[in-house]
């Protein structure tokens, strides 16, 4: 009695698929799965993230490196510091009052830059703050972050009426460029870092980020390399 055709493929062996489809299909999905795109932007911007319990250990602990800024004399030192560079500038063979007053005004702008804006932490840590202002800029901790405070209108407008005084002892109209080096100056260096705007917010120029792992991984060993490291 022959078989029917139902009977015959019943029989049969089943199918395998074969492994090397396999592994060319399990290669590709994990290909898919990590390939990360890379960031291409010359300019990033990224913001400091505050979690509450952040704003709990600020609120409790006493941040010494920021404190002394509403300190009596505080104010008065900045004064003093100038008129003392200048004094010390105009002592130098050679330097005109031009130039001493545009020096005066360029130290000023990047020496506070440097130690209200880029700088962040606490230095001297005295107090063990648990790390809440490692991130933090020291315009940022002062006055736990608030804006428009005393402090913060004073150290905005010293750097004004500087400029003013470095521009009138300069006179701009015979040296524009004394006059543009010093208006620069205040505008990039010692304003735009001070605006709400830019409050917890660093700009960072060339950031790759986060590449991720390399877009063809190599695959996985075949069961003869594995009986090969055995």
């Amino acid at each position: 009695m022959s078989n029917s055709p139902n009977t015959a493929l019943l029989s049969l062996p089943p199918l395998r698929p074969s492994p090397s489809k396999s592994n060319s299909f399990t290669r590709s999905s994990q290909t898919t799965a990590t390939r990360r795109g890379r960031s291409s932007s010359i300019v990033s911007v990224q913001e400091v993230p505050e979690t509450y319990d952040d704003q709990l250990d600020q609120g409790a602990l006493t941040n010494v490196n920021a404190d002394w800024v509403n300190y009596k004399g505080a104010w008065l030192i900045h004064v003093v510091l100038i008129g003392l560079g200048i004094i010390l500038l105009e002592t130098i063979p050679g330097i005109t009052q031009d130039l001493a007053w545009t020096i005066a005004n360029l130290g000023y702008l990047f020496v506070s830059y440097i130690i209200f804006h880029y700088v962040t932490g606490v230095p001297f840590d005295m107090t063990n703050n648990s790390g809440v202002y490692d991130n933090l800029t020291l315009w940022e901790q002062i006055d736990s972050g608030a804006q428009y405070t005393p402090a913060k209108k004073w150290l905005t407008t010293l750097p004004i009426v500087l400029f003013l005084v470095s521009t009138h002892y300069t006179r701009y109209d015979s040296h524009p460029a004394l006059f543009t080096l010093n208006l620069c100056a205040l505008l990039f260096v010692g304003l735009a870092p001070k605006l709400p705007a830019f409050h917890r917010l660093r700009i960072k120029f060339f950031d790759a980020g986060d590449i991720g792992p390399t877009p063809d991984p190599s695959a996985p060993p075949t069961p003869k390399d594995e009986q090969h490291l055995r």
